[in-house]
């Protein structure tokens, strides 16, 4: 645990009890704090008063009279597309706002760092697909080149769970938008950008406020070297902001849209070849195309990512190579779940976005394609680029048919279930070809999590091999 410092003796609020909120309320209270705690679900409040924690509904009046900040957690919208009415309260009373992103940064250093000959290091990651798996792969290569390193954030474990690093440590954070936008305190050693799209709208007021989120994390606190995808405007836009110029090689870029080999840093990835280019030389290159854990463009542009973050910390190009090479990936995300009869099955629950949900589609070619869900803003016009890919669509969700006369030019059938998806999908599939779950939508018409869809698509896959 990181004990939470700075509020000894002080009564902090702690709103919304979950993974991140209880894991806030111990670590200020391991802290010396006084966790005031509240939840809108009366059973979480029992559990955690039965803790010994203090409860109390802050939606009444004066209940912030006492109170030095209050701790958010990161499920709850605080502005946008309404403000919620606890966080309204505490700035009208003038309490500062924060979250356990921001309790963790302020409270990790310790005394004992200036007596370490390697004093820890935070890599925090952010940007809208990507995220997990290429902060699940710098940990994996970390831990395979015999590094004491954590992972944790919007994977792994809560932040303030984690053990205090150690002589030489590594914390591998990912940070979602949700995370970034409110911690007062954003400093991590190397921070990373995998690349940009339209996402969680309505959570940030429009696609503006959803890039200012992410670029917090590079804006707040400086970080001492960043690693920016520049395949889009914003990414590019972010890269200029942080640099100098251009041999300035504290902003290192990567691409798989473009080969970079310019004058400063440079990762990109291009027909199955990762390179690494320094002042206009090549200094390293890596052949992707048998890397079964990272199959596609879009896992070249995490793996491009991960191995940037890896070089800054002193990692040879072969070490982070033979940490490519025993990835085995994330569930969920281009995950080869099985394999008959020429036929591949691939879950890739996560592609939750039409951008993601695309670069799945880019990844494999002769695709039975599952999709559907509850369909995010913006349309599924984005998703052309990848339909040549598709043989057939099989369309679930509560408002499957409105979904598939979006897909023009597809063969579509409205399944509405993933039970009968997967039975019609086995049913057509030939070898050579993938049923590939890539839903381009949120799961939450149908399941509690996207994790919940993709368990459920490799249950009913299991179950008729």
């Amino acid at each position: 645990m990181i004990p939470v410092r700075g509020f000894e003796t002080k009564n902090v609020a702690v709103l919304g009890l979950g993974r991140s909120g209880l894991s806030a309320a111990r670590a200020l209270k391991a802290g010396g704090a006084h966790p005031v705690c509240w939840d809108d679900h009366p059973e979480i409040c029992d559990k955690v008063e039965s803790e010994g924690f203090e409860i109390r509904d802050f939606s009444r009046d004066g209940a912030f009279v006492d109170i030095a900040s209050l701790i958010v957690s990161p499920g709850i919208p605080h502005l946008y597309p309404a403000p919620n009415r606890i966080v309204a309260a505490a700035l009208a009373a003038g309490v500062p706002v924060d979250n356990d992103i921001g309790l963790f940064f302020r409270s990790l250093g310790n005394g004992d760092w200036h007596q370490m000959d390697q004093p820890p290091k935070v890599i925090a990651v952010t940007g809208s697909n990507g995220k997990s798996t290429t902060s699940a792969l710098i940990h994996h290569i970390l831990e395979n080149a015999g590094k004491s390193a954590q992972l944790a954030g919007n994977i792994g474990r809560g932040v303030l769970d984690i053990d205090p690093p150690a002589d030489g440590g590594v914390v591998v954070l990912e940070l979602s938008s949700y995370q970034t936008e409110l911690a007062r305190a954003l400093t991590p050693d190397i921070a990373v950008f995998t690349n940009f799209s339209a996402d969680h709208l309505d959570r940030h007021g429009g696609l503006g406020g959803y890039f200012a989120a992410k670029r917090r994390l590079f804006a707040e606190g400086g970080p001492d070297r960043a690693v920016i995808g520049v395949d889009e405007a914003e990414g590019a836009f972010l890269a200029g902001q942080l640099s100098e110029g251009p041999g300035d090689d504290r902003v290192i870029r990567i691409s798989v849209e473009g080969k970079l080999t310019g004058p400063g840093w440079s990762v990109f990835a291009r027909k199955g070849f990762l390179a690494e280019y320094r002042k206009g030389r090549q200094a390293g290159s890596i052949d992707m195309r048998q890397i079964k854990g990272l199959p596609g463009a879009h896992n070249h542009q995490n793996a491009c990512a991960a191995y940037a973050a890896c070089r800054t910390l002193g990692l040879s190009p072969k070490v982070i190579e033979a940490g490519f090479n025993s990835f085995d990936g994330l569930p969920h995300r281009s995950q080869v779940i099985a394999e008959r009869d020429g036929v591949s099955f691939v879950n890739d629950s996560k592609a939750t976005n039409v951008d993601s949900a695309l670069k799945a589609l880019q990844a494999f070619r002769n695709i039975r394609w599952i999709c559907g869900g509850l369909e995010k803003d913006g349309g599924l016009s984005g998703l052309k680029p990848g339909l040549g890919n598709v043989i057939k669509a099989y369309v679930i969700g509560r408002e499957a048919a409105g979904f598939a006369l979006q897909l023009d030019g597809v063969d579509c059938e409205v399944c509405t279930t993933m039970d009968r998806a997967v039975e019609r999908a086995m049913a057509e599939a030939r070898e050579g070809e993938s049923v590939l779950l890539a839903p381009a939508a949120a799961s939450f018409d149908q399941y509690d999590s996207f994790e919940k869809r993709g368990d459920d698509f490799i249950a009913q896959v299991s179950r008729r091999l």
